[in-house]
């Protein structure tokens, strides 16, 4: 049961279960099912019998045989693999998965395993970027949407009317049921399926007008999957409100006369509408299917009622163009969400660097050209994946690497000095992807108030089940060795001045240099990141991608590249206290 649910300690992640399902699947077919003799999932009988034992010693057999056999069965794990990941993402229920598995094998399991109302999808994820140059760079003249990133919580909204009546389930960015949080929602949701889409306010001027009088192309909705934002919402002033106040909502078994603080759901992209599933539909038609199925429902029916509305945004295609586009982001600097949110309109080609294939211990000179290739961008939905075709671009930081890192505390040391209480600085890491677990990547002192100290204390008591000398879970820390371990539990953003090349860290190892990983510089912790899982922490790959958008890469004069400790400075106290007295309730 640890391993089905992924139980980090025991080292099982999604991967891990995926790719053993494959294997096992290709050399063994389900009693019953009819399997192709041809089919490149599965192993004949003639390859398994024809496979070479391995040699005795690593290395190449000394007569130069080719194992064909074993070389084609292992390129139908691959496949096998590629197929269940697909699968997977789009409809992530091992026990559907598995019996149509039994039933019929792997042939047409993408199919009779489609994208479903009520199971969850894994959502589609934003790529960094630093500045509005950098994104017109990146997309060339490929129209875009810039859209507003609120500082909510992300949901999933998934709705559908049968005889029984109206289900409406909402789930978290890491797809968890939160329905029972929002009830404001779920009514609101309803009523878009009993009523259909509300009148528009030139129609409903009339006196004499009733919602039998809309359109017949206006009708509700039967069944629908839809991207959102819940955001905290101040109805006396119409405007949003910070993260913080939507954390203190209730959170379980919620009654409707129980909810403090009203929300607004914004709406930002449509996966599935009324039994046809709409992820490989580019993003501008799914946009205006959403706006169609779902217009902005302004006025709540009762105090604690939740109001719809569609993210702010402006189209890159806009009579004013860059300009305007550029306004548009200062706007949203100065309003209270995060930055902006770049989605690809349609889909195109971009031009992209050849990284080469071995890369050195040092960046390419710059009076080399770098090699370039054109590549196709999709503007789809694309469940689980950090497209390009998504860019995100924060205002906090959009003079450093370019987005903050969510790393996950693994180890401590004891503090010095007024710290010596405390555990002090704190090992974090990434999430290496291809290993399946998490690599240690940098230590940071730096953004805690005392109370936040004081917490981790408790949290991780030392000689606890969260905290002790000997590793608490599947990680790496390289060379480092710190004071004590924890168990990763819990996700952090941490801001950084940059990505550095480190002869320390073991942190994406290989992918800028070939004896050397990357570290994080200045690290400086902001908040716990409730709505994140461990293994959705900043992969180890997008270390590697933020290191060759710095400023820095090129230089050969030493920047880029820490002391080989991994430890950042040290801000005043007074400082870290007046900048994040708010994270001290988290």
């Amino acid at each position: 049961m640890r391993t089905l649910s992924m139980h980090l300690r025991v080292g099982a992640v999604r991967t891990t279960i995926l790719t053993a399902f494959a294997r096992a699947s290709v050399l063994a077919r389900p009693t019953g099912a009819t399997i192709p003799e041809d089919s490149r999932l599965f192993a004949t009988q003639d390859e398994l019998a024809s496979v070479l034992p391995l040699p005795e010693k690593k290395g190449k057999r000394k007569d130069d045989v080719v194992d064909e056999a074993r070389v084609s069965i292992i390129a139908k794990m691959a496949a096998a693999d590629a197929l269940l990941r697909t699968v997977y993402v789009k409809h992530p229920n091992y026990e559907t998965i598995v019996k149509e598995f039994l039933a019929s094998g792997l042939e047409g399991l993408l199919e009779r395993v489609p994208l479903t109302v009520g199971i969850p999808l894994h959502p589609t994820l934003g790529s960094p970027t630093r500045s509005l140059d950098e994104i017109y760079e990146r997309l060339g003249d490929l129209p875009f949407a810039a859209e507003y990133k609120y500082d909510g919580q992300r949901a999933q909204i998934h709705v559908v009317t049968t005889s029984n009546g109206i289900d409406v389930k909402i789930f978290s960015r890491h797809l968890e049921d939160m329905t029972d949080k929002y009830p404001d929602i779920v009514i609101m949701m309803k009523r878009y399926c009993e009523e259909g889409p509300p009148i528009p306010p030139s129609a409903s001027s009339s006196p004499n007008m009733l919602q039998s009088d809309v359109p017949a192309d206006r009708k509700a909705p039967v069944s629908l999957i839809i991207d959102s934002e819940i955001v905290a919402w101040d109805a006396k002033n119409n405007i949003t409100k910070s993260f913080q106040e939507l954390s203190n909502r209730p959170r379980k078994d919620v009654k409707l006369h129980q909810v403090n603080i009203p929300v607004c759901l914004f709406v930002f992209d449509l996966m599935y509408l009324n039994g046809e599933q709409l992820l490989s539909v580019p993003f501008r038609e799914r946009r205006r299917l959403l706006q169609e199925t779902l217009p902005p429902r302004e006025m709540p029916t009762s105090p604690g009622g939740a109001r719809l509305k569609h993210v702010t945004s402006l189209d890159s295609d806009c009579p004013g163009g860059r300009d305007e586009i550029e306004a548009f982001w200062e706007v949203a600097v100065d309003s209270q969400c995060e930055g902006l949110m770049i989605k690809l309109l349609d889909s195109g080609e971009v031009v992209e660097e050849v990284q080469p294939l071995n890369p050195g211990s040092l960046p390419p000179s710059p009076s080399k050209r770098p090699q370039t290739r054109k590549k196709p961008l999709p503007a789809t939905y694309e469940p689980d994946k950090r497209t390009s075709a998504w860019l995100k671009l924060k205002k906090d930081y959009v003079k450093g690497i370019g987005d903050t890192l969510d790393l996950v505390p693994i180890g401590a040391w004891h503090g010095n000095g007024r710290k010596a209480q405390w555990w002090s600085p704190i090992l974090l890491a990434v999430w290496d992807e291809k290993q399946g677990r998490l690599v240690a990547v940098c230590k940071c002192m730096s953004g805690f108030t005392d109370a936040f100290y004081k917490s981790l204390n408790e949290q991780y008591a030392e000689n606890s089940s969260t905290c002790s000398k000997d590793p608490l879970g599947d990680y790496d820390v390289g060379g480092l060795r710190p004071t004590v371990y924890f168990e990763p539990r819990e996700v952090w953003e941490v801001a950084c001045a940059e990505i550095t090349i480190s002869p320390v860290s073991v942190a994406a190892l290989g992918e800028v240099s070939a004896d050397r990983g990357l570290s994080a510089r200045f690290p400086r912790f902001l908040k716990v990141r409730e709505d994140k899982r461990i293994e959705d922490a900043t992969p180890a790959t997008m270390l590697a991608q933020l290191w060759r958008k710095q400023d820095t890469r090129g230089r050969t004069d030493g920047a880029g590249e820490d002391d080989g400790d991994l430890v950042d400075v040290d801000i005043p106290e007074s400082e870290a206290e007046d900048e994040y007295e708010e994270e001290e309730n988290i």
